[in-house]
C-alpha cells in the first residue's frame, strides 16, 4: 500500500508492517526507537515491523510504502534494508536513478521491484565495506539477537546459533560496524525494554519478568546504567515529551530566521529561556547543538534554491555569506559536493 501524508507532531506511528519512508519535505528531526535523526534528507528509510517513527514538527510531507507481502522477506538479502545495526536502514535516493524512476511513476509496479532496486543500491553503497558473505554473517547474528534477546544468552551461545566453530564473528562485527555482539544485544534489549515502559501501562515488575529478568532490582539497576534514569522516571519523561512543543517551536524559529540570525542568544530570547537552558535541552533531546541545527537548515534551503534554478551568487547573499566561494566551501563541507556537483548529480 502506498500513501502520502502529513504526520502529526509527536504522534507515535507504530509499524505493523515493514515500511519504506521517503520524506518529501520538512524541517526538524525524526525519531525512530528513541533515537533522533537529523540527516534524513535525500534518503529512502526502511523500517521493520515493530519499530516506531515520530516527527518533531508539523512541516513534514512523507511518502510511505507498506510491504504486506511477507514473501518478499524470504530472501536473506532483504534483511540488509530493515535490520538496523548502528543507524537507520537507508539508501541514498539521489544515487539511485532506478529508485527515482520507480517513485516518480503514478502507478507503481510490483512492490518487489523497489525492494530489489534498493537491495542492489545498498550493496553498491556498501556502507560497512564488507563483502556479501561477511554481510550475511553480520545479519545472521543480528537476526539471532532479535529472536533470542529475552533469553539473555552469552556471546558464545549466540554465535553457536549460527556457527559452531566461527570464532572470528565478534572481530568481524567490531571491525565492520564498530560494535561487539554483546553491545548489539544490549542495544536490542534496551530498546524493547523502553517500548514496554513508555507505551504500555504494565507495572515495571511485570515488564522485567516479561523481558527475561529474574531480579527486578537488577532490571532497574541495569536500565539506569544504560539510560541514566530509572524505568519509572523514563515513563514519566516520555509522557511529558509527547505533549512538549519545544522542538516544533524551535524548528519553526530556525526555519523563519536561519538566513539572518545565527546566534544562540537570539533563539534563547525568542523562546524565553537562557542560553544555557536552550543548549541543555537541545543536547538532551536531539544530541546536537543549535548551531548544527541552523547549519542543516541552511543546507536544506540552499538545496531547494539550487534545484529551483537560483544562481549560486544570489543564494550565497540570501543566506548571509559575504562571498559566493564562502558559501560553496560551506556547502561542500557538509555535503561533500560543491553546489555545481550537487546539481549535476541530482540532474544526471
Amino acid at each position: 500500500m502506498v500513501s502520502k501524508f502529513t504526520p502529526e507532531v509527536n504522534k507515535i506511528y507504530f509499524l505493523e508492517t515493514h515500511s519504506l519512508f521517503h520524506i518529501l519535505k520538512g524541517k526538524g528531526t525524526i525519531e525512530v526507537d528513541f533515537k533522533n535523526y537529523l540527516n534524513w534528507d535525500d534518503k529512502l528509510i526502511f523500517l521493520e515491523k515493530g519499530q516506531y517513527i515520530k516527527f518533531s514538527s508539523d512541516s513534514f510531507v512523507v511518502r510511505r510504502i507498506d510491504f504486506d507481502n511477507q514473501v518478499l522477506f524470504k530472501s536473506q538479502d532483504v534483511r540488509i534494508l530493515f535490520k538496523h545495526l548502528v543507524s537507520l536502514g537507508y539508501i541514498d535516493y539521489l544515487d539511485c536513478k532506478d529508485c527515482q524512476e520507480y517513485l516518480s511513476n503514478t502507478i507503481f509496479s510490483s512492490q518487489k521491484d523497489i525492494i530489489d532496486i534498493s537491495v542492489n543500491q545498498w550493496y553498491w553503497q556498501n556502507p560497512f565495506k564488507a563483502d556479501k558473505k561477511e554481510y550475511q554473517i553480520i545479519f545472521d547474528i543480528k537476526e539471532v539477537i532479535d529472536q533470542e534477546f529475552k533469553n539473555h544468552l552469552s556471546v558464545e551461545e549466540l554465535i553457536k546459533k549460527i556457527s559452531k566453530n566461527n570464532k572470528n564473528i565478534n572481530y568481524l562485527l567490531k571491525n565492520k560496524i564498530g560494535l561487539t555482539i554483546k553491545k548489539l544485544e544490549v542495544n536490542k534489549r534496551l530498546i524493547e525494554d523502553q517500548k514496554l515502559i513508555a507505551f504500555t501501562d504494565n507495572p515495571i515488575k511485570q515488564i522485567a519478568y516479561e523481558q527475561g529478568y529474574k531480579d527486578v532490582a537488577y532490571f532497574n539497576k541495569n536500565f539506569k546504567k544504560n539510560t541514566g534514569i530509572t524505568p519509572s522516571e523514563f515513563r514519566d519523561q516520555i509522557g511529558f515529551q509527547l505533549d512538549d512543543q519545544f522542538e516544533n517551536d524551535l524548528f519553526q524559529m530556525i526555519h523563519d530566521y536561519h538566513t539572518s540570525q545565527k546566534s544562540l542568544s537570539f533563539y534563547a530570547d525568542k523562546l524565553h529561556i537562557t542560553e544555557k537552558t536552550l543548549n541543555k535541552k537541545v543536547r538532551q533531546k536531539l544530541n546536537t547543538s543549535v548551531g548544527q541545527l541552523i547549519r542543516q537548515e541552511i543546507i536544506r534551503t540552499s538545496k531547494e534554491l539550487l534545484l529551483n534554478g537560483e544562481k549560486i551568487k544570489n543564494i550565497a547573499f540570501y543566506l548571509g555569506f559575504e562571498e559566493a566561494n564562502h558559501f560553496s566551501t560551506f556547502f561542500k563541507h557538509y555535503t561533500q559536493l560543491t553546489p555545481t556537483q550537487f546539481l549535476k548529480k541530482y540532474n544526471s
